[in-house]
């Protein structure tokens, strides 16, 4: 396996089209209810082994659904050997807003080796929209999926049942660094510095990153051929150095029934944005680039923790 010095996750970007007969009638953050949605429906696609555990089945290191939505690293791996699950190779992103008319698209991103179990996803999607999504069962029609390049643009790759040939996933490239740049929370970003959730009041470019460059690193490992190889140490070290030039964050709160824990969730991040100087953010940049795909924070295949970046002119001091 070959290491890689610089970030680099191929991934694809596809926008999945639904009709609906009736106006969209979703929870005030929907991304929950369409990612159990989908893991139920390609459960049931799937596994050929019922009433079994995951973790003890024989079948789980060559099943879509444990890939996808259990992601066990494999016996012999060097990294996150206490935990059970690795970063999931997919992240969905809602519409920032409900949409009033009967028509409704999300995207799927997904990450390396995850594009292989595209046709499963796309069957597992068209059936969890045909079953109803949220409390109120709201019935989705798929009509179309486009794949998005990385300016936004959408070309059509599946269409009454034809899925039409791809290229290969590559990696975003980086464009240059501008003198200064915006990220937009569009999600919730939640972020835990010391076993506790970030604030706006203490929130910090070094907790930050420190989580997106874990994350980075993670994707590029299990998902990818060439995992990253970098100073984490120093880089981490350097980023708790960079000071946010102006911020407009506030806290959103929200609750997620949790099917699997039978119980009322409550979860919550920082929404709003961040001015960064990008005088002395050179090795940042392609992180913070490629983070606009992967997401930082927790509960990123549901949504969470999505930001864009835009140049940003830096306030003027009277």
């Amino acid at each position: 396996m070959i290491s890689n010095i610089y970030p680099a996750i191929p991934l694809k970007t596809y926008r999945f089209y639904f009709d609906t007969v009736k106006p969209i009638h979703l929870p005030e953050y929907p991304g929950s209810a369409w990612r159990g949605a989908l893991g139920h429906a390609l459960k049931r696609t799937v596994c050929v082994v019922r009433n079994t555990p995951c973790n003890q089945c024989l079948l789980k290191n060559a099943c879509a659904y444990s890939y996808i939505f259990e992601t066990p690293p494999p016996a012999d791996t060097e990294k996150m050997r206490k935990y059970t699950a690795a970063p999931h190779p997919f992240v969905l992103r809602l519409p920032e807003k409900t949409e009033s008319e009967a028509s409704y698209s999300i995207d799927l991103t997904l990450f390396g080796h995850g594009q292989r179990y595209f046709p499963y996803l796309i069957h597992a999607l068209q059936m969890a929209g045909k079953e109803g999504i949220g409390g109120h069962r709201q019935i989705f029609e798929l009509e179309k999926i486009d794949e998005i390049d990385f300016q936004g643009n959408g070309a059509c790759i599946y269409k009454a049942g034809e899925l039409r040939p791809q290229k290969p996933a590559i990696s975003p490239e980086t464009p240059e660094l501008p003198a200064s740049v915006e990220l937009t929370f569009v999600t919730p970003v939640r972020v835990k510095h010391d076993q506790r959730n970030l604030t706006a009041k203490d929130f910090n470019f070094g907790a930050l990153f420190s989580n997106l460059l874990r994350r980075i690193s993670m994707i590029s490992y299990f998902h990818t051929d060439t995992p990253l190889d970098t100073d984490f140490a120093g880089l981490t070290a350097r980023a708790r150095q960079v000071q946010i030039v102006a911020q407009q964050l506030k806290w959103y709160d929200w609750t997620r029934y949790s099917s699997r824990q039978q119980t009322e969730m409550n979860l919550g991040g920082l929404v709003g944005s961040i001015v960064l100087d990008t005088n002395g953010l050179e090795d940042f940049w392609p992180y913070l680039w490629l983070g606009q795909w992967t997401h930082v924070g927790k509960a990123t295949s549901m949504g969470m923790g999505a930001y864009s970046i835009k140049a940003k002119s830096l306030p003027t001091h009277k």
